[in-house]
């Protein structure tokens, strides 16, 4: 079983056509019971979950209409008569998924997270692959219909991750040779995010990987005028170094050599992408296998 809440919010077994959960109201119920499934989620949270700008009067009675419809979407033709994979328990909704269950959040994650390792490890075919296989999980917005303080803090973090696996996806482009991935996933990062520097540099490793110096050279400048115009700053001394290591590697002679591509795509991973996959990911996390 797959559940998907990035983009459409679906469930899907195996040579069955995916189920979709149509309510607006109980797809950020689905999503919000799914993601904390190991604690629970208490009635008064998953209420303000659905209506973040106010309760209606009849709150209770609306939740539990909620509340029965996705009970209906995720009990499966399978379950045991009066069985249900949703139940309320001490305050608390608690939602029970098979052992064979994955979420395409969590699944990014974790995979993410084992490209890292083999990003570290020097096994960039896998860290490609792995980082590549993150960003197809995320493609789409997280509940796009919905606004709110619990959605927008699962939307910055699926962004963030999505961001991340770009990142090192074209990092590892860059160190195989594969030029043309390397470029595409930078920019799209840089397209996203343009006053992220690592997304920057990034595009600059790919660049000039690539064999076009000049046009990383040129991303360089791009990034210090966005960054002066719009924030008022220079580029970090990690984007400087970067810049400078390119200057170097166009020099025809000197006592120091320039740092090969594999070399300088290591270099460019800072603390942001390779330290804080832990961060993103929740206790009890599923991780895809």
């Amino acid at each position: 079983m797959l559940i998907r809440l990035v983009g459409l919010v679906t469930i899907e077994h195996d040579g069955t056509a995916p189920q979709h959960l149509s309510s607006a109201q109980a797809q950020v119920a689905f999503a919000r019971l799914i993601l904390e499934r190991t604690s629970g989620t208490s009635r008064d949270q998953l209420a303000d979950t659905v209506w973040p700008e106010g309760l209606p009067d009849t709150w209770a009675s609306a939740l539990r209409s909620v509340v029965s419809r996705v009970r209906a979407y995720v009990t499966g033709p399978l379950q045991k008569p009066g069985g249900t994979p949703l139940i309320a328990q001490s305050g608390r909704y608690v939602l029970r998924l098979p052992d064979d269950a994955a979420v395409d959040l969590e699944a990014a994650e974790a995979a993410l997270a084992e490209a890292r390792t083999a990003f570290a490890e020097g096994a960039h075919a896998v860290a490609h692959q792995l980082a590549s296989g993150a960003v197809s999980n995320l493609r789409g917005s997280f509940l796009p219909a919905h606004e709110g303080e619990w959605v927008n803090s699962v939307r910055e973090r699926v962004d963030e991750l999505r961001l991340m696996s770009l990142e090192l996806a074209s990092l590892s482009a860059s160190v195989l040779g594969t030029e043309h991935h390397a470029v595409r996933y930078a920019d799209e990062a840089v397209r996203r995010a343009p006053f992220r520097e690592s997304a920057h540099r990034c595009r600059m490793t790919a660049l000039a990987a690539a064999g076009n110096r000049a046009d990383a050279l040129r991303a360089y400048q791009q990034l210090r005028e966005v960054l002066a115009d719009e924030l008022g700053i220079d580029p970090s001394a990690e984007t400087q170094a970067a810049y400078l290591e390119l200057l170097r590697a166009g020099e025809p002679a000197g006592p120091r050599r320039p740092a090969p591509a594999g070399r300088m795509a290591a270099d460019a991973l800072d603390p942001l992408l390779m330290g804080a996959f832990e961060a993103l990911s929740p206790p009890g996390a599923l991780r895809a296998r």
